[in-house]
């Protein structure tokens, strides 16, 4: 069967954790879902498919089984296939403090080779230690291909101008993703930047009647920072013969290739986590 491919692209508009729940466990720490490999943090696909159900169901309740399948327990005899299929979320662009821009963007080559696979095959994979011809930062002696000096909490790092960067801007995101300040490490490198970048609050769990700690009760919590664009393949399976001849239109009818909606994802949505802009591209969209 071959399924029709799209992609999405996340951008987040406020921190962004998926991961451990919040608990009031003395100690405890949320920490964020990661790749296995860079140890950057990702969406689990099951976390955008119950996000989108979840709106399908206040829209469009008749159709939610018809595009994600029967309810858990709904029977062996009642099971169905859901037609649209979501991948986990990669980062592909992460905003990392560093004195002087204030801002960068970071990527390895991991995650822009799936970057890559997912929206267009044809872009050429940039070499680690690369960043903008723009990038402020102390210059090395030596030609038009002076290497910039670049500083992070866990030191210094050189890289060599790419003017090729800028064509990994997704589409749609050009404001958002400055062109002048994108840099690619080594894949050995990024977990650890990827470590800094994360946003990071302390809470506590106060006393009903007065204003204190409640036992000493507190729980860490980490998100991805504002500013971080993830990416996600979607696969849509063709409409079989008991399936109606409609089309996926999470955001309702579109007059362009690519169209979208803020939602929010992951845990702590009512302390401000999760508020994220997602564009679907693809002609099977919608």
């Amino acid at each position: 069967m071959v399924y029709a491919r799209s992609y999405g692209l996340i951008e987040t508009l406020a921190p962004l954790h998926v991961g451990a729940s919040a608990g009031e466990e003395s100690g405890n720490l949320n920490l964020i879902f990661r790749d296995a490999y860079t140890q950057t943090g990702i969406i689990p696909g099951s976390s955008i498919r119950g996000r989108f159900r979840a709106e399908a169901r206040r829209s469009e309740p008749q159709r939610v089984i018809s595009w994600f399948g029967s309810e858990a327990g709904a029977g062996r005899d009642a099971i169905s296939e859901a037609r649209v299929k979501f991948e986990y979320a990669s980062l592909v662009w992460l905003p990392v403090f560093s004195p002087g821009q204030p801002v960068v963007w970071v990527s390895s080559p991991r995650l822009l080779e799936r970057y890559r696979r997912i929206v267009d095959p044809s872009l050429k994979l940039p070499v680690p230690y690369v960043g903008s011809p723009g990038l402020r930062g102390r210059e090395t002696e030596g030609g038009q291909d002076k290497k910039k000096t670049l500083f992070f909490n866990l030191g210094f790092l050189d890289v060599s101008p790419d003017a090729g960067l800028s064509d990994w801007i997704p589409e749609g995101l050009e404001d958002s993703l400055p062109a002048d300040r994108l840099v690619v490490v080594d894949d050995a490198d990024i977990g650890a930047i990827h470590d800094l970048a994360l946003y990071r609050q302390s809470r506590v769990k106060l006393a009903d009647e007065e204003k204190k700690v409640d036992g000493g009760a507190f729980f860490n919590v980490e998100a991805l920072p504002e500013g971080s664009i993830l990416v996600f393949p979607i696969g849509i399976r063709p409409p079989g013969h008991d399936d109606p001849p409609d089309r996926w239109a999470p955001f309702g009818p579109r007059t362009s290739v690519s169209y979208g909606s803020e939602l929010y994802f992951g845990g702590l949505e009512s302390i401000g986590f999760g508020r994220s802009h997602v564009t679907l591209f693809g002609e099977e969209v919608a």
